[in-house]
């Protein structure tokens, strides 16, 4: 928390001390010039962001589970208040709202992975959105956003963030020149998911950066369905990438985070805010999310690898109409695609021959996919977009974004892909 009289600039990182002095805020527990070395993403899950944060020689990294941190002397405290906010000592926390070290070590972690000077845990990956918007962008500013994003996403920007003045223009994924022709003197950044949700739309990050650079914007990316196996967005320039840890990155159903990834002049406002708006993640739903990451390569390989082969099967079955998926040559984005990630996901999408009425009726003779509205752990999820994201959307609204009643989304898990593909026979011919 900062002391009283102390500001923190919304886009720089400053920060401004009641004698009128002012530093950039440090780093989340991670030296900027720390020499990482040459290794894959699949090493870094298991081992990034943890040494400095072991205890007692343990091999994990404990779960401090504390809401309060105690001072020895009013000297150590007043010492903290004047030199170390703003988290330059990671070792030293004051409240739980502002730090907690088996937070900053899963934080550390998601850096290092999204190839990033720091990352910021949230309460959930609407968190992360939601905070990111409200504190990059003030009343009067306008934002470019493309039209195949989470629903909730859209309703936030579209709905919320006109109460305080703050505008979006949204435009078709892929549209680059609808995207320049949107930007006006209040644009501040550009906002995409990449793939998309539900089409698995894929950015051409090159061309999003070059738009975004010749007009002085911020480019963000919300990568949940790529993961940093598959596509590192800071890699390309784009300045933030935001994940719902909730997915892939944690991998098990079993909690709720989100993060955003990128520079410490970006992230150090975020993390301000964050104490203020209060939307963290506690000690133990941190160590989860280190467990989870740590089996992150595993997971994703096993994801690419069944997803490709379904949805091949899916292309090739007289009962399927059509299919989205990035690693398929019919998807509009596969060459963005397959110049831009090493993967393509778990998730597919797909239309099957038939009303809406027998789509559901093929749902449910499937037998190892579960029907539920996520995606990215280890259990297949199967869901008609139409009636769980867009269930209250009128069907006009719905057909004018693609949603059909046809349209079915496909998270595929871990299990064997063989079993999967037995199942989806089944229950096609069951229709």
């Amino acid at each position: 928390m900062a002391t009283p009289g102390t500001t923190i600039s919304q886009n720089s990182g400053t920060i401004t001390g009641t004698d009128g002095t002012s530093k950039t805020a440090a780093s989340n527990g991670h030296d900027p010039e720390e020499k990482r070395p040459r290794v894959s993403s699949q090493t870094q899950a298991v081992h990034a962001g943890e040494k400095r944060y072991i205890s007692h020689d343990s091999l994990t990294v404990p779960i401090v589970q504390t809401s309060t941190y105690t001072f020895e002397d009013t000297a150590s405290l007043i010492n903290y208040m004047e030199e170390h906010m703003f988290w330059d000592v990671p070792e030293r926390e004051e409240y739980g709202r502002y730090g907690n070290p088996t937070v900053r070590a899963a934080e550390a972690k998601l850096a290092a992975l999204d190839a990033a000077e720091d990352a910021l845990l949230l309460s959930s990956g609407m968190a992360a959105i939601t905070t990111t918007l409200f504190i990059l962008l003030s009343q009067g500013d306008h934002f470019v956003m493309t039209e195949d994003c989470y629903r909730r996403t859209r309703g936030f920007c579209n709905t919320f963030l006109t109460r305080f003045g703050i505008t979006c223009t949204t435009v078709a994924p892929g549209d680059y020149d609808a995207i320049e022709a949107a930007i006006r003197p209040a644009t501040k950044l550009i906002f995409s998911e990449s793939p998309t949700n539900p089409f698995l739309r894929c950015v051409d990050y090159a061309r999003l950066v070059e738009i975004a650079e010749r007009h002085g914007l911020r480019t963000i990316i919300d990568t949940t369905f790529a993961t940093p196996c598959n596509v590192r967005p800071l890699e390309y320039g784009i300045d933030l990438a935001i994940h719902s840890v909730t997915k892939y990155l944690a991998g098990h159903n079993d909690l709720l985070a989100g993060c955003v990834t990128g520079s410490f002049d970006i992230t150090t406002a975020l993390r301000q805010s964050q104490g203020i708006l209060g939307a963290v993640v506690d000690p133990h739903c941190a160590y989860l999310i280190l467990r989870g990451i740590k089996t992150l390569g595993l997971r994703m390989r096993q994801h690419n690898e069944s997803a490709f082969r379904i949805a091949r099967y899916l292309e090739d079955h007289p009962r399927i109409r059509r299919v989205w998926y990035p690693g398929l040559e019919s998807h509009p984005d596969h060459e963005v695609a397959k110049c831009t990630m090493t993967g393509f996901g778990g998730v597919i999408s797909f239309e099957v021959e038939a009303d809406g009425p027998t789509t559901s009726r093929f749902i449910d003779a499937c037998v190892i996919p579960r029907i539920g509205p996520s995606l990215g752990g280890v259990e297949s999820l199967i869901e008609q977009p139409g009636i769980v994201s867009y269930f209250d959307t009128a069907p006009e609204d719905r057909r004018a974004l693609g949603i059909t009643d046809e349209l079915v989304r496909l998270s595929v898990g871990i299990e064997d892909t063989d079993d999967l593909l037995a199942d989806f026979e089944q229950a096609l011919a069951s229709m």
